[in-house]
């Protein structure tokens, strides 16, 4: 099989994310028919149809959606290339430089990542880091990851990454019980839950406690929760990444030696991991979690 070259994987990435043949030229500085006929040499090149074509515009098939993913990632080596290849003769403070982009959902984004970065770009100043919040539902930070869009996910960790990616932990948390401050009956409140919660590692927990309510309300994320249980709106059961923003207004109480408890981790590829910034970052993920 012919292999593409980087700028027909630039034009299929281009393509999948403008969403058209003719967007895609314009975001390229290239012709509508360019990118027709480069597409068509790349489905020939690959031995299968790449798009949906449609008055609409054009949307990747699943084999179109593997190859733009690898695209990425494919491109993303050439970007960092350059980057690692002068930073293995240089001193260690200024062998990491160039765009780091990394995904986390809220909590992590919001209390795990900042003090990791600022102890990285202090001892890197040439390290730009992209950070992207995402929700950990579907796909999630890992997904990410396996697009190509980022290079290293904070991630909740349910078991083995997805096929292609390389996992570590960097901390274990535990969840508890928040209430309004000073509530004599906190179980006997609504509960608050939110849309990322009760994964796989706290489902079994859940289901065997017969004095949690469904959920009378569900927020958009841990934060408004947080924010309407001070309100005296209900309880909620969060992990300590979250409580971290909990203010006089609420109280914490401990679920037991069974309470639930979920990983955090880091997920990223076998590429990036050979990397020198995200071989960085997780040494600072990991100190940061101690």
């Amino acid at each position: 099989m012919a292999e593409l070259a980087p700028q027909e994987l630039r034009i299929l990435v281009a393509v999948a994310e403008t969403g058209g043949f003719s967007a895609a030229g314009a975001a390229l500085g290239i012709g509508q028919s360019a990118v027709s006929h480069s597409v068509r040499g790349s489905e020939a090149k690959v031995g299968a149809v790449l798009f949906e074509r449609g008055r609409t515009g054009a949307v990747p098939t699943p084999a179109g959606e593997r190859a733009v993913a690898l695209g990425r990632r494919i491109l993303r080596l050439y970007e960092v290339l350059g980057a690692e290849a002068r930073g293995a003769g240089r001193p260690p403070a200024e062998a990491v430089e160039g765009v780091l982009r990394i995904a986390a959902f809220r909590s992590a984004a919001l209390h795990l990542l900042p003090p990791a970065l600022e102890r990285l770009t202090a001892r890197h100043p040439g390290l730009r880091p992209e950070v992207r919040v995402v929700r950990e539902l579907g796909a999630g930070a890992a997904g990410e990851v396996l697009a190509g869009r980022a290079d290293l996910g904070i991630a909740t960790l349910t078991g083995q990454p997805p096929s292609g990616l390389l996992s570590g932990v960097i901390a274990e948390e535990a969840y508890s019980l928040v209430h309004p401050a000073g509530h004599p009956d906190p179980r006997a409140l609504p509960l608050l839950d939110w849309d990322e919660n009760c994964g796989s590692y706290t489902r079994d927990w859940w289901a065997a406690q017969d004095w949690i309510p469904r959920a009378t309300v569900k927020a958009e994320d841990d934060g408004m929760v947080l924010t309407m249980v001070g309100r005296g709106l209900g309880m909620a059961i969060l992990p300590e990444l979250s409580l971290r923003e909990a203010g006089e207004s609420v109280e914490i109480a401990d679920l037991g030696p069974g309470r639930p408890r979920r990983r955090v981790g880091y997920v990223t590829t076998a590429e990036a991991a050979s990397t020198l910034a995200v071989r960085a970052l997780i040494r600072e993920l990991r100190s940061e979690a101690g």
